[in-house]
Formats: structure tokens, C-alpha cells, sequence
């Protein structure tokens, strides 16, 4: 018997690790905005006068950064820093200096990620190129090319992937990164005015407001927090202004007043007791060039949200989401596993401007987060969804669209935003390794909730095999052994199979196939035979026998 079983374990195709589910944790960092409205012609020309020079500075001291590399000291920092302050002063020196390492080391992790992007697509591409032509492959590994013709195409796209590879390894080395200040993308738009419906003027208003510079960080210790961007517990916005432009100022110790109050609406108590305890908030000022408006965005820190244990966030059942590139499909499942209610779906538009997407994100994660709530659920369990390493055509070949689709889903904001968004709502999020979830919900829990008035689609039931998986519940079914004989012996009827039962893993079949029962009935012949015992006890047969049954055992 062992030997068969591990023949049978043997013939079944292995499937890879699962990882144990875990409790996100929560976020680390709040950030407000506000408008700075009502400002005069005054204040907006003295914003943009010390924008520009401060951008002027960061641009400089980028280039400085980069020209270090690897050789980069904090004798190197220290130099830079002193030279900065007599252009501004000690603590826009600082924010400066703090901007460029932030800048440079995102950078430098692009980079790598870059390499390793590359590295899988030269693998792939050698190892398809290695096989026969017209050879079919397999879930585990990609085939040979279709024809000559491409596999001479991409022959030639593996030399380029290669040069480009040995390219992006020198540079890493040596320590040259490649940064451009107010974003590649909108550089690229200079030279497609056209495509990106802007004009000269436009692009030009845009790219100078995204390289200016108006950013503080904070400063325990020192008065609300901030002592070159300061904001008064009653909205009083003062700003340190630069050496060069000391000559401007309205108010005592070179400092400028701006005309316009704020009031953080959104977390405006917790940011007023910050302030009022002196304890450090960053501000940035920036232009939205579109809508002509001016913001203040204030940000600080906070220990980490302590995330309730696995059990605890189990006890009260989970919802289990399945991301998809246009919505969330949920489910609300109890302790035990057991599907309640109807799937619901939450929709969500990621086409338009990246403002659109971000706000249609919200908004769908808003309402999933508040049927969580109704539902009396402590949890939501979600995909641990990652796909850095699935979108080159290298990977899905001529599959277009589903390249377009995975890339469409927002697995990075996606993660921040319902952590972040559930912790203010007392709600912890359960992260679940993917593998197999959509494969093994669709044939073990679409088809059996399946009734006239619910429909059920592979994403809902991908929904349910999330939320066990978070649960700690195996999420294929069980089957239940059959009665062997009449008697108890077998256990009752809904006992379950063991770990080690041939066939557990099947789906349930029908105890009685009623088939011919319903076929004879149509064609309106009986199912059983005329019984020839008598009714009445008197006209029994007199060698039947009574007997007492023992008493069950319970």
C-alpha cells in the first residue's frame, strides 16, 4: 500500500511551496493637504522667486551627488552642505542635501531593478531560443519559437537585451545612476507636443514648477515643529526665505507671511497637538500649474500600527478579495470557512490620468472597506500580488493584452492604500501567497454555489479560496468516504476523510444515481417491485424471528 501511494505522488505534478499567511503592518507615515487660497500677486511672485532658486541649488547639488558615486563620504556631504548654506541657509542646506541622497538612492534601486528585468529576459530568450522550433511548452517553461523568421528576430533582440545588460552592470559599478529632475516623462514630452495635447508655453510652465524646490523637513524641539516652513496652530503660513532673497521679507528675522490660512480638515486635531508639543512636521509647497492652485502639504511620522495577532484577526470570519484590473470581487466567509451572503463586487476605472486612477482606487477600496465593516468581519484577506518579473514580452510573448492587463492592476499603490485605509478603520489586513487561487476556487467552490437566484464567476470563487487560505482552511474540498455497510461502523455520514485517504481531494460525487428512477417515472413504470408482505402483523409468517437491537453506544 505505501508503494502505491508513493507511485500515485509521484506520477501527480508538484506544485510549489505556499506561503503562510501574515498580518500586514500598518503604516508608518501621515500626510495632509490643503489649499493655500487667497494668496496675493505678491505671495505667489515670492513663492515662485524662492522655488526657483532653491530648485536652481537641489539641481546643483544633484549633479554634485552624482558625480561622487560610490566615492561619496560624509566629508563629501559636509562640503556640499556648506556650500549650499551660504547660497541659503543651514536648514534649507539640510533639505536640500536630505533630497538629493533620497533621490540618488531611489536611483540606485531602479537600477538594480532594471538589471534584473533584463536578466530575465535573457534568459528566457535563451532558453526558448535553445529549444526546437515549433517546439510546445509546458506550464513550467515556455516552448521553442513558431517559425524561422521569428526565432531570427529575436535572436537579434537577445544580442540587443544583452548589450544592454553588460551596459547597465558598468554603470552600476562605477556608480552612475541617470536622473532627471521633473521626470523623464515629461522631458520626453518636450519632443511630442502634440501627443501630449500641451503647448510650448504649457510644457514650459509645467517642467519649471516640477523642478522648483519648497520643501522643509521638521525638527523636534524647535517652535510647532518647523522653523523654515512654520504653521501656526491658527493657520499663520511663514516661510525662511534664502540669503539672496532676504530683502523681500514682511516679517522679523527674514522671514516672509504669506496672506492665505490653512485648515487640515482630514487629521487637523492630531496635526494641531503635534505642533503644539513642538514636534517635527515636513511641508512642501507646490503649484498645480492645470488649476493654477498653490498646496501645502504637511507630513510627519508615527510609530507603526500595532496589527493584532493571526487569531485574533481570524475569530470574527475575513473577507477575501481577488484584485482584478477593473475591480475587486469579495466574498465574506465566517471562522469556520463557510461562504455567507452573495459575492459582491466593488468597480473601479483605471484609464485617465493618474489622479483618476488614484481617486477611483479610493473610492473602490472605500466602499469594500465599509461592507467589511457591515458584514461584522475584523479582517480582509488579499493577494500578496507582485508582478515585477511577469510583464516583458519575453515572459507572455505575442499575449498583448494580458501583458496590458496585469500591468493595468495596481498591486504597489494598491497595498498602501488598503493598509494605510483599514487601519483607520480598526481593520487588519491578512496577505496570502496567489498560487493557485483562481485554478483551485473556480473548481471547488464556483459550480456548488451555483443557484437560481445567485450566479457565481471564477473571480468570486477565487474571492472564497483567499479568505480560507487566510483562515488557515485547506481550500479544496474534502470528499466523504462512503458507508461500507448498514451499521455505525462506518461513523456518521458527514465524517471526513484523513490526510492520508486516496482521493480526499475529489470533488463530491452523487450518492445514488436517480437517472433511471426519473426516466422510468416520465415513461410511467414503477421503480419497485409489488411487495408480497402483508401489511397487517397477524398475516406474518410465523418462522420470522423478533430481535432486540443492542442499545447504541453514545
Amino acid at each position: 500500500m505505501e508503494w502505491e501511494v508513493l507511485v500515485l505522488a509521484a506520477s501527480k505534478k508538484q506544485l510549489r511551496p505556499i506561503g503562510d499567511p501574515f498580518v500586514a503592518i500598518g503604516p508608518s507615515g501621515v500626510a495632509v493637504r490643503d489649499r493655500l487660497k487667497y494668496l496675493t500677486a505678491e505671495d505667489e511672485k515670492v513663492l515662485r522667486l524662492v522655488g526657483e532658486h532653491l530648485g536652481h541649488l537641489a539641481s546643483l547639488d544633484l549633479k554634485a551627488r552624482c558625480a561622487d558615486g560610490l566615492d561619496h563620504s560624509s566629508d563629501t556631504w559636509a562640503a556640499r552642505k556648506q556650500g549650499l548654506t551660504a547660497e541659503s541657509s543651514s536648514r534649507w542646506a539640510g533639505s536640500l542635501t536630505k533630497a538629493t541622497h533620497d533621490q540618488w538612492a531611489l536611483s540606485r534601486r531602479c537600477q538594480l531593478a532594471h538589471i534584473q528585468n533584463l536578466e530575465a529576459g535573457v534568459r528566457t530568450l535563451m532558453h526558448r531560443l535553445s529549444q526546437p522550433i515549433g517546439e510546445k511548452g509546458t506550464k513550467r517553461a515556455p516552448g521553442g519559437y513558431r517559425s524561422k523568421g521569428e526565432w531570427f528576430h529575436k535572436s537579434r533582440r537577445l544580442h540587443m537585451l544583452e548589450h544592454r545588460l553588460e551596459a547597465a552592470r558598468t554603470e552600476r559599478e562605477a556608480g552612475v545612476v541617470r536622473v532627471v529632475r521633473g521626470g523623464r516623462r515629461l522631458m520626453n514630452n518636450r519632443h511630442n507636443l502634440a501627443a501630449a495635447q500641451l503647448t510650448e508655453t504649457e510644457w514650459r510652465e509645467q517642467w519649471e514648477a516640477e523642478r522648483w524646490f519648497l520643501a522643509a523637513d521638521g525638527e523636534s524641539g524647535k517652535r510647532f515643529g518647523n522653523e523654515t516652513i512654520r504653521v501656526t496652530p491658527d493657520g499663520e503660513v511663514s516661510i525662511k526665505l534664502p540669503a539672496p532673497l532676504a530683502d523681500l521679507a514682511n516679517a522679523p528675522r527674514g522671514r516672509y507671511v504669506l496672506a492665505s490660512n490653512v485648515a487640515f480638515k482630514h487629521r487637523g486635531q492630531e496635526w494641531a497637538d503635534r505642533i503644539g508639543q513642538n514636534r517635527a512636521v515636513a511641508y512642501r509647497i507646490h503649484l498645480d500649474v492645470g488649476r493654477g492652485r498653490w498646496y501645502l502639504t504637511a507630513s510627519w511620522q508615527r510609530p507603526v500600527v500595532k496589527t493584532i495577532p493571526l487569531g485574533a484577526a481570524r475569530a470574527g470570519g475575513m473577507v477575501g478579495v481577488d484584485t482584478n484590473a477593473d475591480h475587486f470581487a469579495a466574498y465574506h466567509l465566517d471562522r469556520h470557512g463557510n461562504p455567507v451572503g452573495d459575492p459582491k463586487r466593488f468597480w473601479y476605472d483605471l484609464s485617465g490620468t493618474a489622479g483618476h486612477r488614484d481617486a477611483q482606487v479610493r473610492h473602490a477600496l472605500t466602499q469594500l472597506l465599509h461592507w467589511t465593516k457591515s458584514t461584522g468581519a475584523k479582517a480582509i484577506g488579499i493577494e500578496d500580488l507582485d508582478f515585477a518579473a511577469e510583464k516583458t514580452r519575453e515572459q507572455h510573448g505575442r499575449k498583448k493584452r494580458f501583458r496590458q492587463l496585469i500591468s493595468g492592476i495596481p498591486t504597489g499603490k494598491l497595498k498602501a492604500r488598503i493598509v494605510s485605509m483599514a487601519a483607520e478603520q480598526g481593520l487588519a489586513i491578512v496577505a496570502v501567497d496567489p498560487a493557485y487561487t483562481s485554478m483551485w476556487g473556480d473548481e471547488h467552490w464556483r459550480k456548488p454555489l451555483i443557484s437560481n437566484k445567485r450566479k457565481m464567476f471564477c473571480h468570486d470563487a477565487a474571492g472564497i479560496a483567499i479568505g480560507r487560505r487566510a483562515l488557515g482552511r485547506p481550500i479544496r474540498r474534502r470528499t466523504a468516504p462512503p458507508r461500507h455497510h448498514q451499521s455505525d461502523g462506518a461513523g456518521p455520514r458527514t465524517v471526513q476523510a484523513g490526510p492520508g485517504a486516496q482521493g480526499r481531494e475529489e470533488t463530491r460525487h452523487p450518492v445514488t444515481d436517480r437517472s433511471q428512477e426519473l426516466r422510468a417515472r416520465t415513461e410511467g413504470t414503477r421503480t419497485r417491485a409489488t411487495s408480497r408482505t402483508s401489511k397487517t402483523v397477524r398475516d406474518v409468517r410465523s418462522d420470522q424471528v423478533r430481535v432486540q437491537d443492542s442499545l447504541l453506544i453514545t
